[in-house]
């Protein structure tokens, strides 16, 4: 079932009260959200499913058409997620990596409500959360965006769950940022954000030196400040976990992270299993092969990918605690 905004804050909140994390892949294609959603039913965890700007741009998607694109992820999302195999499986949609020119207009239509048009009727989407990449964003700016999106959520008379983000890939977040941005918007709009993500000494992307910074006791400290500012509990949310070893992201769930996003080492295995395909199937990329068609469809590589791509999804849940948490958690948000 996709989740509601609301919903999705009793996610964050389950997570950080049990001490999992729920994972957030990026996935840029319709087979990649498959894949996700079977990975999740296999283990019976939680999952996000996020989409940044370039997805939503990509040929799968958008053409080049960001908020048509947003649409029809999200209408590929909820065509799967409320079909009756994957009802009872928590899903959210999440935006990460949003940036540009176009930002707020994106956001606000993700938050208001992107009218789809099913046999007729227009029925609105709704994205489950809500993050910006704040990367090329001053502080004052990061604020006011944030405040901005509440605002229109507000005036629409919907809900709006926000991760705020601090510069993650500057080493380890000064606690006195979180004062400026987390208190920035609080004070104007409070209730709203449910995730945190400060720099904890990891980057977006692979290092070949891992990362020597990382500091689970930083993200505890970040956990409690984040209580200090709102006065509730918030959960993190981990950016930079490609390569990340097993007992570092353990050690990351137990100070507070609920939310791990996985992005490149995703791509680099789902595009090594593709090029793997090509290699072993070339010989019968000939019209003339008695197996051209089926091995030429996209479902053949596609098929071939998902063997190799779900069983390291199943890994990352595994570290982070989410199997076989969906069951209860479905039970906790439709009660």
């Amino acid at each position: 079932m996709l989740l509601t905004p609301q919903q999705a804050r009793i996610a964050f909140q389950d997570a950080l009260e049990k001490k999992y994390a729920i994972l957030a892949i990026n996935a840029d294609s319709p087979a990649a959200i498959t894949d996700c959603l079977y990975a999740a039913q296999e283990a019976s965890a939680p999952i996000i499913i996020e989409a940044s700007l370039w997805q939503l741009t990509g040929r799968s998607f958008g053409a080049g058409d960001a908020l048509t694109g947003m649409a029809r992820y999200l209408a590929q999302i909820s065509a799967l997620a409320n079909a009756p195999q994957f009802q009872k499986l928590p899903v959210l949609f999440h935006t990460d990596h949003i940036k540009g020119p176009g930002t707020r207009e994106l956001l606000t239509a993700a938050i208001q409500g992107i009218p789809f048009e099913a046999s007729g009727n227009k029925i609105p989407l709704f994205a489950s959360s809500i993050s910006v990449d704040s990367s090329e964003l001053t502080e004052a700016q990061n604020i006011q965006l944030l405040c901005d999106l509440c605002n229109a959520a507000n005036t629409s008379g919907v809900e709006v769950t926000l991760e705020m983000e601090a510069g993650v890939d500057d080493g380890l977040t000064p606690l006195d940022v979180a004062d400026r941005l987390l208190g920035g918007v609080e004070k104007k709009y409070p209730g709203n954000i449910w995730l945190w993500a400060p720099g904890v000494g990891t980057r977006h992307g692979f290092s070949e030196q891992g990362f020597p910074a990382f500091s689970s006791e930083h993200i505890a400290n970040h956990r409690e400040r984040a209580r200090e500012i709102t006065g509730r509990e918030i959960g993190i949310a981990l950016h930079g976990s490609s390569g990340l070893a097993p007992e570092a992201l353990h050690a990351a769930v137990e100070a507070g992270v609920v939310k791990v996003n996985w992005s490149s080492e995703s791509l680099l295995v789902r595009a090594q299993a593709a090029q793997a395909y090509y290699q072993e199937a070339g010989h019968k990329l000939d019209p003339a092969h008695p197996q051209f068609k089926i091995s030429a469809m996209d479902n053949g590589v596609q098929s071939y990918v998902t063997e190799r791509y779900i069983p390291k999804i199943l890994e990352r849940f595994d570290s982070l605690g989410c199997r076989d948490r969906a069951e209860n958690l479905m039970l906790r948000i439709l009660a």
